[in-house]
């Protein structure tokens, strides 16, 4: 499966009041590259909230153009690549359909399909600040059930807005992104699937082993 990364997005922190620790990095821009994407993240992009963001399990954030398309249209607004926080903006693949686990390369650097993107109040803050209806802004993007996957690094390397990205391995276990998302979110009973995943996040494996434990 091949598709491509639209833009590559940076932020660095911001001091908005609405931020839970008063500074934000949710503001990412598109930038030329090459861009060198690293184990914890893509060189010029700076995590602020590094309790509950960033690390080698978030090291890349992606989101799919046709899901921003998607809420342009609910919102009845233009959004630009890099608006929801991602750092790739895709075309052309179902990022939600990736199994966790499975193998991207995108430019030279070899990424794996690692956890999802749970939303909070400051997503709701900068969609405010974008001049967006928030209104019920977290219950509605968990409802939708498409969140986009978070990415660890296998491989450092380079990426170029514009390039061609492929799947090059997918485990089969059908754990796909948005059912993780669904299982730690609006339908608990998932969580047992997520323990076939290799290397699952320690977040998830927690959920999933408490879930099972408290039912036997």
């Amino acid at each position: 499966m091949r598709f491509t990364i639209r833009s590559v997005n940076v932020g660095r922190p911001r001091e908005r009041a609405w931020a839970d620790i008063g500074r934000t990095s949710i503001e990412k821009l598109p930038v030329p590259g090459p861009v060198e994407v690293r184990t914890l993240g893509i060189d010029g992009d700076q995590v602020s909230d590094t309790k509950h963001h960033g690390g080698v399990d978030q090291a890349v954030y992606a989101f799919a153009r046709e899901d921003l398309d998607r809420w342009a249209t609910e919102f009845g607004a233009d959004l630009r690549d890099g608006i929801f926080g991602e750092n790739l903006t895709t075309s052309g693949y179902d990022v939600n359909e990736a199994e966790v686990g499975e193998h991207w390369r995108v430019g030279s650097a070899l990424l794996e399909v690692a956890s999802v993107r749970i939303p909070c109040n400051d997503f709701k803050g900068w969609m405010g600040e974008s001049g967006l209806d928030t209104t019920a802004w977290v219950k509605r993007f968990t409802a939708d059930g498409r969140p986009g996957p978070y990415l660890r690094v296998l491989e450092e390397g380079e990426v170029f807005p514009g390039d061609r990205a492929e799947v090059v391995h997918r485990p089969g276990h059908g754990v796909t992104v948005s059912t993780m998302f669904r299982a730690l979110t609006t339908e608990r009973g998932l969580l047992p699937r997520l323990l076939v995943v290799d290397g699952l996040v320690d977040e998830a494996r927690e959920s999933a082993e408490a879930y099972v434990a408290a039912r036997s």
